[in-house]
């Protein structure tokens, strides 16, 4: 009997989309992250660059609970890092996807969090970030379960998928495969990469034992170049294709030259036989960064599995694209899931990373940053050169548990649990503010980064710098004041679940001064029409 680690995945559910330099409107590589857990709370990271003794050490903690690992040697110099992306355009996703449960190292030092910021602080590419995560975790061991890495720099874009050999092992076997700089690509908690050419040393790259290991332990039996990295050491399970795979279904149905339900069985879940999607994809049209943080914030819409076209208990009399968690639940000794879209709400930050080659990099790379749920919040534009944070992002005293009016977590939080449960009430609101300062933010690029290069050429390179760390932070201050402002708007026009009329931008008054009447919108035809079959006759008016 195969035993899977997925509680993890499904726990720490993440979602990665990656576009290919010559899938991109202006060039650039891009992917996006989600980085979703319930409970989680998050800051903007940073790790300044620093010159280090020979004997210094680096303590490392897990990242997803603080627990004490152990200690390695630290690089004698380090980049500067801020969020998912350092001074060098390299950055760095994952989705954790588990796999099989034995292969979990629990005396490994390094766990997948500390990995990513660890190459960060190390790297200048994404080849040398993937062979700097590859032998640490095989001198030190790999504390977590199976992942899937998205490692891209200003001219690749590459997928890796690791784990562990087991309790004591100090060992991995991994894979990491470019995808096609035409192509676009995604990963969401399951296994991706499935037969890959061992023979292209250009764009694969793996372990030495990757098949070897595989037989030793009985997962595989086949000729070489028939081995599939997915299908020996994380299976897909019916939660793996329709929790996970599903979100990268959607993301391909998107952009996919009429479609993809060809591969709609697969993501559905329930037919063994369903042909597995492809890695990768060449894309209908070329993406932008808009099309990105659009693509983050999909629930299925337009699709057979959205979740506003059925269930009229679960979206509820306000249509909400959201579901409670667990993802499955019990009735009558049998069990019913819910759908998981790409958008969700335990989204502690989502990220786009832009990344771009004909630029110096204090321009080129953009780390466009939410700290909430993609559909929730605008993305700011944080420059990779960022040296000192927004306010907003880096708050003292904010944290999980403790509440601040001058954090961004927070605060967007606080304006998303208002619209939650009157979804199509209030999310409009909220969609017009977010739009607004996106489509802002994506128009002043160009002028803003004229200017800078203005600075780069007559001042160099750390003018430059703080010409952009000085325009994120203001962007990102700008944007917290929105959303509070957003935050006392929604509670004014929606209080008591009716709608306050404006004129101009402003609340109307009475002849008399006071408030004028409000409206009172009442069900929308669809909630009336499933409430009435629900109740028949027994709130039916006499006639």
């Amino acid at each position: 009997m195969l035993v899977f680690a997925a509680s993890s995945a499904w726990t720490f559910a993440c979602t990665n989309l990656i576009v290919g330099k010559d899938a991109s409107v202006d060039g650039s590589v891009m992917f996006s992250y989600s980085a979703d857990s319930y409970g989680m709370f998050s800051n903007l990271y940073h790790y300044p660059a620093a010159k280090h003794a020979p004997n210094a050490v680096r303590k490392i903690y897990e990242w997803d609970t603080n627990k004490y690992l152990g200690e390695i040697p630290e690089a004698p110099e380090t980049y500067n890092v801020v969020g998912n992306i350092n001074e060098w355009q390299v950055s760095i996703g994952e989705t954790t996807y588990g796999g099989r449960e034995e292969m979990v190292d629990t005396t490994g030092i390094i766990d997948y969090g500390s990995l990513i910021y660890i190459a960060l602080q190390r790297s200048k590419s994404a080849r040398e970030a993937i062979k700097v995560m590859t032998s640490l975790v095989e001198k030190y061991g790999f504390y977590s379960s199976g992942e899937s890495f998205t490692i891209c720099d200003p001219n690749e874009a590459w997928i890796m998928e690791l784990q562990g050999k087991g309790p004591g092992s100090k060992g991995v076997v991994w894979v990491a495969v470019r995808i096609p700089d035409d192509c676009i690509s995604a990963h969401a908690n399951q296994s991706r990469i499935r037969q890959f050419d061992m023979k292209d040393k250009k764009n694969v790259m793996y372990s030495k034992d990757v098949i070897k290991f595989a037989r030793e332990k009985g997962w595989f039996s086949g000729k070489d170049e028939d081995f599939s990295w997915a299908d020996a050491y994380a299976p897909a399970d019916f939660g793996g294709r329709r929790y996970c795979d599903a979100r990268v279904w959607s993301f391909f149905n998107m952009w996919a030259e009429g479609g993809f339900s060809e591969y709609l069985p697969w993501a559905i879940g329930k037919d063994a036989d369903a042909k597995p999607m492809p890695l990768w994809i060449k894309p209908k049209q070329k993406l932008s960064v808009a099309d990105l943080q659009n693509s983050m914030r999909d629930h299925y819409e337009n699709t057979p599995l959205s979740l506003t076209q059925d269930d009229d208990l679960g979206q509820g009399i306000f249509s909400a694209p959201y579901r409670l968690s667990p993802l499955s639940y019990d009735v009558d000794g049998k069990k019913y899931f819910n759908e998981r879209p790409i958008s969700t709400q335990q989204s502690a930050f989502v990220f786009v990373s832009q990344l771009r080659s004909w630029l110096p990099r204090q321009v080129g790379g953009v780390f466009w940053f939410g700290n909430d749920d993609a559909n929730m919040v605008a993305f700011t534009p944080i420059y990779c050169s960022m040296t000192e944070r927004p306010a907003c992002y880096n708050t003292p005293n904010a944290d999980a548990v403790t509440f601040s009016m001058d954090n961004a977590y927070w605060v967007c939080n606080w304006v998303s649990n208002m619209v939650y449960p009157r979804y199509n009430a209030l999310f409009p609101a909220l969609k017009a503010r977010r739009d607004k300062l996106d489509s802002q933010y994506l128009s002043m690029q160009k002028e803003i980064e004229q200017k800078a290069m203005a600075v780069y050429m007559d001042k160099g390179e750390e003018a430059c710098a703080r010409f952009l760390n000085e325009y994120s932070v203001q962007m990102a201050q700008e944007m917290l004041a929105e959303w509070q402002q957003l935050a006392t708007y929604i509670i004014v026009k929606y209080n008591d679940m009716v709608e306050k009329p404006e004129a101009d931008g402003k609340f109307k008054l009475s002849p008399y001064g006071l408030g004028e009447t409000v409206k009172r919108p009442g069900y929308s035809p669809a909630a009336r029409r499933a409430i009435a079959d629900r109740v028949g006759e027994r709130l039916a008016m006499p006639e």
